[in-house]
C-alpha cells in the first residue's frame, strides 16, 4: 500500500487543518479493522464453500457475490477495477512529474508521459503477478528509505521555513483531504487475494496489523515534519515542497522507481479482468498484447487529459477505495454473519454500522469536492496537455 500517497498526506493534513493528523491515525485504525474484517469474510467463505478453498481468481467479487449474489459481485468488480486503473494513471502522473524534475530539459511534463508509457509498454506484457515478484519487494523498499529522506530533509529545512502558515479549513478542502487519506490506506482491493494465497489464511490478522504499523512508522513522521515546518507551502507532491538537496534528489529517485515498478503490478489484475472477461487465453499471444496496448492507451489519454495526480488521488480515494474499504467489509461480514447463524454481539453490529455511515457520508462528500475541484478549475489545472501543454501543467 506504502507509495504515492505519502506525497499528498502533508497537504491533506494542511487541508484538514490539525485535526488531520488525528484523521490520519484513525483512518489507518479503521482501515486495519475493516482489513481484519475481509479476512473474517474471507474465512467464512471457505469454512461454508469448500470451492473456495481451491484456486480462486477473483476473492473479493467473490465475497460479494455470497453476500448480496450477482448485484454483489458486479459491483465489487467494478469499484475493484475501477481503483486499479485510477491508480494506474497516478502512477503514470507522478512519475512523469518527478522525472520532469530530476531532468531539468526542454521536454515538458506532457511529453514526458507518452514517452514513460512506451517504455513500460513491453513491460505489461508480463503475465501474472507471479511473474515479478522481486519488483514488489523492491517498490517497497524504496519507499520506505524515500519516506526516511523526506523526513530528513524536512527537519533539515526549519531554519529555512520560518513561521510557517497554517490557512483554514473548509468543508471542500476537508472531505479532499479524506479521499486523499483513505487513498493512502487503500490496499483492500487485493487483501482477499493476498489472504488467499496464504499458506495459512488464518493469520492474516497478524499480516494486516504489521502491514498497517508499518504504514504508519512511514506516513506518520513525514505528514507531521512536512506540516509543521513548511505549513501553506505544501503542495500534492511534497517532493516539489522540499529544498533542493541531494537528499531530495534520492527521494525522487526512489519514489520514481516505486512509481514505474507499482504501475506494472497494479495494471496487472486490470488488464487480466478484461482479458478473462473477452475469453483471451492466458499463454501469451497477440490477443494480450492488443488488449494491453489498448488499456494502456486509454490511461495515457485520460493522464493526459487531467494531468494532476492530486485531483484523480482524492476522486479515487473518496469513492471506489472509500467503498472497498470502509463500506463493503462491514456490510457483507454482516450479512455473512447473518446468513450462515453467526452470532454478532450488538457492540460490535453498532460499530459496523457506524463505520458503514462515516463511509458513505465521508466517501460522498469526498467525491462531491474532487469532482467540483476538477470541473471548476480548482484541482491546478487549466486544459488538458493535449489542448496545450505548457499551460496543463504548472
Amino acid at each position: 500500500m506504502a507509495g504515492s500517497g505519502v506525497l499528498a498526506l502533508p497537504k491533506a493534513v494542511l487541508d484538514a487543518g490539525w485535526i488531520g493528523i488525528v484523521l490520519l491515525l484513525v483512518c489507518a485504525v479503521m482501515s486495519a479493522y475493516t482489513g481484519f474484517i475481509l479476512g473474517k469474510c474471507w474465512i467464512i467463505l471457505q469454512q461454508q464453500f469448500p470451492q473456495y478453498r481451491e484456486q480462486t481468481r477473483f476473492p473479493y467479487p467473490a465475497i460479494g457475490y455470497e453476500s448480496f449474489g450477482n448485484i454483489g459481485r458486479y459491483i465489487v468488480t467494478f469499484c475493484v477495477n475501477a481503483t486499479l486503473f485510477g491508480v494506474s494513471t497516478v502512477f503514470l502522473l507522478l512519475a512523469s512529474e518527478n522525472i520532469e524534475q530530476l531532468l531539468p530539459t526542454h521536454i515538458t511534463f506532457c511529453t514526458f508521459l507518452p514517452i514513460i508509457a512506451a517504455c513500460l509498454w513491453p513491460i505489461t506484457w508480463l503475465g501474472t503477478p507471479k511473474d515479478f515478484w522481486p519488483i514488489a519487494i523492491g517498490a517497497t523498499c524504496a519507499t520506505a528509505v524515500a519516506c526516511a529522506a523526506i523526513f530528513i530533509q524536512s527537519l533539515l529545512d526549519i531554519s529555512t521555513h520560518p513561521n510557517p502558515v497554517y490557512p483554514p479549513s473548509d468543508f471542500g478542502k476537508f472531505f479532499l483531504a479524506f479521499g486523499v487519506i483513505l487513498f493512502a490506506f487503500g490496499g483492500h482491493a487485493a487483501f482477499p487475494t493476498i489472504q488467499h494465497d496464504m499458506r495459512n489464511p488464518n493469520d492474516f490478522s497478524k499480516t494486516v496489523s504489521i502491514a498497517y504499523s508499518g504504514i504508519v512508522c512511514l506516513y506518520l513522521p513525514v505528514s507531521v515534519a512536512a506540516y509543521f515546518v513548511y505549513g501553506d507551502r505544501n503542495d500534492d507532491n511534497i517532493l516539489s515542497v522540499i529544498s533542493p538537496s541531494w537528499i531530495t534528489t534520492v527521494a525522487t529517485v526512489l519514489i520514481t522507481v516505486h512509481v514505474l515498478m507499482g504501475f506494472v503490478i497494479v495494471i496487472n489484475p486490470f488488464c487480466q479482468e478484461v482479458e478473462d472477461f473477452l475469453g483471451i487465453d492466458t499463454a501469451f499471444n497477440w490477443k494480450r498484447v492488443a488488449n494491453r496496448t489498448v488499456i494502456l492507451a486509454v490511461i495515457l489519454f485520460v493522464a493526459e487529459t487531467i494531468p494532476q495526480f492530486g485531483a484523480i488521488l482524492s476522486l479515487v480515494g473518496g469513492s471506489t477505495v472509500t467503498l472497498l474499504t470502509f463500506v463493503f467489509p462491514s456490510m457483507f461480514y454482516m450479512r455473512l454473519c447473518k446468513q450462515h447463524g453467526i452470532p454478532l454481539p450488538l457492540y460490535q453490529r453498532v460499530i459496523h454500522i457506524e463505520i458503514i455511515l462515516v463511509g458513505l457520508v465521508g466517501g460522498i462528500s469526498s467525491s462531491y469536492s474532487a469532482i467540483d475541484a476538477i470541473v471548476t478549475g480548482n484541482a491546478k489545472f487549466t486544459v488538458p496537455c493535449y489542448v496545450n501543454a505548457t499551460a496543463a501543467h504548472g
